[in-house]
């Protein structure tokens, strides 16, 4: 496939990836501004900071399923995550422009997010203890902060193609994914951030400045999910099923395996 054809053809999924990402950290940014933010009502309301963590888990989780089983969702396959998405390429699931685009347009649909959160929101958002939902190390400092994100990208990214490679499990997929989002929240957060996704770091990281420690980030939610990929490989072969979609409904076109929807089968 060439550059040429794959910006033609496969546009609708590249906007489809950069507006999954970009709705994901919006709901980021809104949630964890009500429940963060010492301006917001909702802060004093809940004034147990372990239940407001657990609150924006579930919030969190929550947007990760109803963005994954969303029309859009289902065309792009959700990846909103450029970790996923070189998983899936390391599987030859995902051809490699469409790899490049898929993660261009997760970073700056992040990003995006992000931006308009700020204009939005303002100090409430950009401010400390908020600061732009940036994630970064906890007390337990850099190196378990890194361990933390390889261990829970790697799980994750386990579940994904536990479930997506098989037909008869695959529907339960989008549930999994919000449920570890929401789990890895609650729990983990308090010692990296919870990010798995180098998208959605640098998309907080940019626009506050907020670069330090930025390579955890990009280093180990890529190397978990790249080591979930090759156990897959492993354990299942190189002609491992499955496509590099969280979700496959059959109504739906698929640029990576070729699959297309019955009404257009039907035109032609």
């Amino acid at each position: 496939m060439s550059l040429q054809y794959a910006l033609r053809e496969h546009w609708p999924e590249y906007l489809m990836e950069g507006w999954a990402l970009g709705s994901f950290m919006v709901a980021v940014g809104v949630f964890a501004t009500v429940l963060g933010s010492p301006g917001s009502l909702a802060s004093h309301l809940v004034p147990s900071a372990i239940v407001r963590t657990v609150l924006l888990g579930l919030a969190m989780g929550v947007t990760a399923v109803l963005l994954i089983h969303s029309p859009w969702g289902k065309r792009s396959g959700a990846h909103m995550n450029p970790a996923v998405t070189l998983a899936f390429l390391r599987l030859g699931k995902i051809h490699r422009w469409d790899a490049l685009f898929y993660i261009v347009a997760q970073t700056v649909g992040g990003t995006l997010g992000v931006v308009l959160v700020a204009s939005a929101a303002g100090n409430l958002f950009t401010a400390p203890p908020v600061s732009y939902a940036a994630t970064v190390p906890g007390p337990s400092g850099v190196t378990v902060a890194f361990m933390a994100e390889a261990v829970i990208s790697f799980g994750l990214m386990s579940a994904i193609l536990a479930l997506s490679s098989s037909s008869r499990l695959m529907r339960f997929t989008g549930i999994a994914v919000g449920c570890l989002v929401a789990l890895y929240i609650s729990v983990e957060s308090p010692i990296s951030g919870t990010s798995m996704n180098p998208a959605r770091t640098l998309a907080s990281a940019a626009p506050g400045m907020i670069w330090h420690d930025f390579w955890i980030y990009l280093l180990a939610p890529t190397a978990g999910m790249l080591a979930s990929a090759q156990l897959h490989l492993a354990i299942r072969g190189p002609r491992v099923p499955g496509c590099a979609k969280l979700l496959h409904p059959d109504g739906v076109r698929c640029i990576h395996c070729g699959h297309v929807a019955a009404s257009s089968r039907s035109d032609k």
